[in-house]
């Protein structure tokens, strides 16, 4: 299991991305291709989750990061920023950089 787990010396970026519901499955496909590709090669990334709204209205990336240098260069990357323009032609988004600051599991 990939649980999200309380880690303040890790980079958490949360991304979330409003859709037309029509759009969402084409949406994660693009944003899985991403992370498999591109994501995983980058140095500082630890893991991403993918959450998709049941309603098809949104998707939510939470990825965990080493420090925020790791953040800033992964969306300067030039692989990454070839996805920024698909992306923003199936959702709009905004972005949140901070850590964990309380987890609980079962």
């Amino acid at each position: 299991m990939n649980a999200i787990i309380c880690d303040s010396a890790a980079t958490t970026l949360v991304n979330v991305l409003t859709c037309d519901p029509t759009d969402q499955a084409t949406l994660v496909d693009l944003l899985r291709q991403n992370i498999d590709t591109v994501i995983t090669t980058l140095d500082g990334w630890t893991s991403t989750n993918l959450v998709a709204a049941r309603d098809g209205s949104h998707v939510v990336i939470i990825s965990k990061w080493r420090d925020p240098a790791a953040v800033s260069a992964m969306q300067t990357d030039p692989r990454m920023m070839a996805y920024f323009p698909k992306i923003a032609a199936l959702a709009a988004f905004d972005s949140v950089v901070g850590a964990v600051a309380h987890a609980r599991q079962a």
